[in-house]
């Protein structure tokens, strides 16, 4: 743990049962940082999640909030004064308005953030008088994510936070945490959009049957910033895979090809003067490297995909099998 670090985890265990889910977990977040923690339904980010934000008691390691023990009871409410939750779904009193709703919520801590500024910071302008019941998915999220932000907190969880916003707003959202971590706040954010976690994250890391199997910034994460290359292109007629001046990959019907290359500056100089040479082009031509999503499919490939994370009879998370978290 150093002085910049908001969250700390250490060797992190929970065993539900026969079933281990979480098994040596170790990270930390430091202040004013986006961290994603990204796994599959069951992998166990749930749990870790629920550990830090003080829901579940934890059966080994070492896990700092700002300081404070999430577990320990003395210092419970001293944490909550700090810490903002947005949850897949929050119970709201379905009768009042997003203003009420708000205000409050904002009773409950010692220096809230003014009403009107979260509203605006939301995108819930012109719904303040709105009751929460008449507001449709996409807004009531908004307000989730509201209630998150009205204690001002240093540390912000957010689980899955655009569910259910439209292209714009979900764009609006992401400025928003942005803002929000450029102003200091600590975000820890889940989410199985690799679009989010390329968007928002400064460092990610990558949970597989309880253990974290790869952690690093999104353009780097398993390798990725030094993953071949890819230049896909369609053949110019009347020529083959054969024709070109590097080895190709066709697909099925032979007519989109895929060049790996370390090199592509060069390997495009090639293929651009080959087709240059020929009067022709390379339809389609693009470059890339693996995608996040592509490297974390590859990380998570081998883990079974879904693992029931607690196995008691109570209501479950639809994404992770675990008992739904409450406000």
């Amino acid at each position: 743990m150093t002085a910049g670090d908001a969250v700390v985890v250490e060797d992190l265990h929970k065993r539900y049962g026969a079933v281990r889910a979480v098994r040596g977990v170790g990270f930390t977040v430091g202040h004013g940082e986006i961290f994603a923690l990204l796994g599959r339904n069951g992998a166990g980010k749930t749990t870790t999640m629920e550990i830090l934000e003080g829901f579940r008691d934890r059966d080994g390691g070492r896990v700092r909030v700002l300081g404070l023990d999430p577990a320990d009871r003395s210092t419970g409410r001293a944490l909550r004064e700090r810490v903002g939750i947005v949850l897949q779904d929050i119970a709201v009193e379905p009768y009042l308005t997003v203003r009420e709703t708000l205000a409050r919520n904002a009773g409950y801590y010692p220096a809230p953030r003014d009403t009107d500024e979260v509203i605006a910071l939301t995108g819930l302008t012109g719904l303040e008088k709105q009751k929460v019941r008449a507001l449709s998915g996409g807004q009531k999220r908004r307000l989730d994510l509201a209630l998150g932000l009205i204690g001002d907190p240093d540390v912000l969880f957010l689980d899955e936070p655009t569910t259910g916003f439209d292209p714009s707003a979900r764009r609006a959202a992401w400025q928003s945490v942005r803002d929000l971590r450029d102003a200091g706040t600590t975000i820890l954010l889940t989410t199985h959009s690799m679009a989010e976690a390329q968007e928002l994250a400064d460092r990610v890391a990558v949970i597989a049957d309880g253990r974290i199997v790869a952690e690093g910034t999104p353009a780097t994460l398993g390798g990725r910033d030094t993953a071949r290359a890819r230049i896909r292109f369609t053949l110019p007629p009347g020529t083959t895979a054969a024709c070109l001046p590097v080895p190709a990959i066709p697909d099925e019907d032979g007519r989109l090809v895929t060049v790996e290359s370390t090199d592509p500056t060069r390997t495009l100089h090639r293929l651009t003067d080959w087709a240059l040479s020929r009067g022709t082009e390379l339809a389609g031509l693009t470059v890339d490297r693996p995608s996040l999503e592509d490297v974390y499919l590859r990380l998570t490939d081998d883990v079974p995909p879904h693992r029931t994370d607690d196995v008691s009879p109570h209501l479950t998370d639809e994404h992770d099998g675990t008992p739904r978290r409450t406000s």
